[in-house]
């Protein structure tokens, strides 16, 4: 039975994870560079976790190499995340963040070989919408291309987080992310010759950190990462998956008020960018609500089992 205290630590790890961009773009190094130091305090910080708790480790070479080439998807879209953050703005960041939503309705049912649903369909084409009005409207190269790099980094992260669902039934999930998070960090390395030779600038890697950088990289690994993912999955043992699926929702909006407060990001996008972020999430918030409906309904089509009459003998 959740407390009151579940819902509200529930909701500070969504707000955790909201304010993600906001020190993507406040720690001062690129985005690449930013990546291979949080995954590599990441792990190194899970792996503690493991030993301490004595939690199984070993998934055998062929498993725990398939789970450690899931990290290299998350390297990727991590550096997508952090760079569409940093060449438009936090809230145009998020708001192609929320597309995750579009994307696994339509990938979902490939990996599961589950029916298409079509309540899920009709509000992916709300969000196209939406994300068609934020392009008519926006005239800046650097909006249009950080909300591309948005839209693709929820879709590698709805391609992962699909996987791990299958993985978390067969494997303890702190291990699954302390192998992932390993194989981000060797991914963002083995990307380095081709960040440094095409889009570093000045051609070379910059670990140049501020004071303030280390503490902001601290929080963002410790607190955004390590804790708001274990702290999540411990809740999900008292709070309801459509509770979680509903309030993980609040994600961009948390994200995009603290953009506002902190940078004035609303000061900088257009008005179209308004009307079609507010499709955006009006589309994501209703998803769990017209899931559950559709499922209710779904159960009381089912027929009701034929009793059995038992005689005498």
């Amino acid at each position: 039975m959740p407390r009151l205290r579940d819902y509200v630590e529930l909701h500070f790890i969504i707000f955790l994870w909201g304010f993600t961009a906001i020190l993507g773009k406040l720690i001062t190094i690129p985005a690449v560079e930013l990546v291979a130091l949080r995954t590599l305090i990441t792990v190194l910080a899970l792996g503690l976790i493991i030993y301490r708790r004595g939690t199984k480790f070993w998934l055998g070479s062929s498993q725990g190499l398939k789970v450690f080439c899931v990290g290299f998807l998350i390297a990727a879209h991590w550096m997508l995340f952090f760079a569409s953050a940093r060449v438009s703005s936090v809230s145009i960041c998020l708001v192609g963040m929320a597309t995750c939503s579009l994307w696994t309705a339509f990938l979902e049912p490939l990996f599961t070989r589950s029916r298409i649903k079509a309540h899920e369909i009709l509000l992916g084409l709300f969000i196209i919408l939406g994300l068609y009005i934020i392009f008519q409207h926006e005239t800046e190269f650097n909006n249009i291309l950080g909300i591309l790099m948005a839209v693709t980094s929820a879709l590698l992260a709805s391609i992962f987080t699909i996987i791990n669902a299958g993985l978390a039934k067969k494997m303890p999930s702190t291990t699954i992310s302390c192998y992932e998070m390993a194989g981000a960090c060797l991914g963002t390395v083995l990307f380095f010759p081709v960040y440094t030779y095409f889009f570093a600038e000045g051609g070379s890697l910059n670990f140049g950190l501020t004071g303030m950088d280390w503490v902001y990289l601290l929080i963002l690994s410790l607190a955004c990462t390590v804790y708001a993912y274990t702290a999540g999955v411990r809740l999900m043992q008292r709070i309801t998956a459509y509770t979680m699926n509903l309030t993980v929702n609040l994600e961009p909006v948390y994200g995009i008020i603290l953009a506002w407060i902190i940078f004035n990001e609303h000061k900088e996008v257009s008005e179209g960018f308004f009307y079609g972020a507010g499709i955006i999430l009006l589309s994501v918030f209703i998803y769990p609500v017209l899931d559950a409906y559709v499922m209710r309904r779904k159960k009381l089509k089912q027929p009701l089992p034929d009793k059995v009459i038992v005689g005498e003998d």
